[in-house]
């Protein structure tokens, strides 16, 4: 997988006119609130939302390709890749792509929620990744931040700078009010220049608001060119 994600940023950097148009790196919670079936359907729906029409359109709208990656968090010692480094070039390496994720198997689920540990864990996953006009990282959640520093912090420690990110509030979790995570998430989690957030009513809810998450994410903005004025008559 190292050498995989050396190769890609060589091409990219190699390559100007091909380079990324943006890494969108997916933070997924399996922490322990999260259990085997919520797990199960919080995996399976970002398969299915990455391979849906609506986002792989998205995907290849314009020529510039797209830099993908995943990772679980929980703990503020507990992250594990599952999906390094992947230039989605083609439909063919996206459905390649889905299939990692889709073959991956849960790295731990005893541990609290270390959100601050886990952006900071995706602000060096970053750094070390592929040269792209543009960085998101998608922190998916069911609960606040109840280990080590929160989210706040990691913005102030780590590099930040050029980074969004952007949130999948999963409500309906235990001992979470929906009011109360999502207050959580605006104020604490969103970062960066249109930052925004989708709410999943639960994890049978998952992969539709990834869906939604993912299409706005990918589709390129619309650059409406300015008039120029006109000189009057002398």
């Amino acid at each position: 997988m190292v050498r995989a994600a050396a190769i890609l940023a060589a091409c990219v950097a190699a390559s100007p006119a091909a380079a990324c148009r943006l890494a969108l790196l997916l933070a997924l919670d399996v922490s322990s609130s999260v259990d085997p079936t919520e797990d199960q359907l919080q995996r399976g729906g970002l398969v299915s939302a990455l391979t849906s029409p609506e986002v792989q359109a998205a995907f290849f709208a314009v020529d510039s390709p797209v830099a993908l990656g995943v990772y679980e968090w929980s703990g503020r010692y507990n992250q594990e890749i599952v999906l390094d480094w992947t230039l989605i070039d083609s439909p063919a390496a996206l459905l390649e792509a889905a299939e990692t994720i889709a073959a991956s198997k849960r790295s731990h689920n005893e541990f609290p929620t270390a959100m601050g540990h886990a952006l900071a864990f995706g602000s060096e996953m970053l750094a070390r990744g592929p040269r792209c006009l543009r960085q998101t990282i998608d922190m998916a959640g069911d609960g606040q931040n109840n280990e080590g520093f929160g989210p706040l912090l990691a913005y102030r420690e780590f590099d930040f700078d050029e980074i969004t990110v952007n949130g999948l509030v999963v409500n309906a979790a235990e001992f979470t009010s929906e009011t109360m995570l999502i207050e959580f998430f605006r104020e604490e989690v969103l970062h960066g220049p249109g930052a925004f957030m989708e709410v999943a009513q639960g994890f049978e809810d998952y992969e539709r608001a990834m869906r939604r998450k993912l299409e706005r994410e990918l589709t390129p903005p619309v650059l409406s060119a300015v008039p120029s004025k006109k000189r009057n008559a002398g």
